[in-house]
């Protein structure tokens, strides 16, 4: 129970970070009509992701819900391993 609510706090932390970049995005006009699809469907599988998961809990699926949560959260890790490497290893690139 305890890896579920671990899970779904980090994935909660990286759907914040894309809604701050949808709204900076729409403060700047980055965000248009050209692009409002694809942040549509984005943001409508985040919030898939996040309520689908508690769905899952409530109905005791809680290693699917874990499985769940595992789609956002795999990638977010290997990012933030990523830039780890880059902030430790401090590499040139010239």
């Amino acid at each position: 129970m305890t890896f579920f609510w671990i899970l779904w706090g980090f994935d909660c932390l990286i759907s914040l970070v894309v809604l701050y970049f949808f709204f900076i995005g729409l403060l700047d006009g980055s965000v248009s009509s050209y692009n409002m699809l694809s942040w549509t469907w984005v943001l409508l599988g985040l919030a898939a992701i996040m309520f689908g998961s508690l769905w899952l809990k409530s109905i005791k699926w809680l290693t699917l819900a874990k499985v769940l949560l595992g789609i956002l959260a795999i990638p977010g890790i290997l990012y933030i391993l990523y830039a780890l490497m880059f902030i430790i290893s401090k590499p040139r690139f010239n």
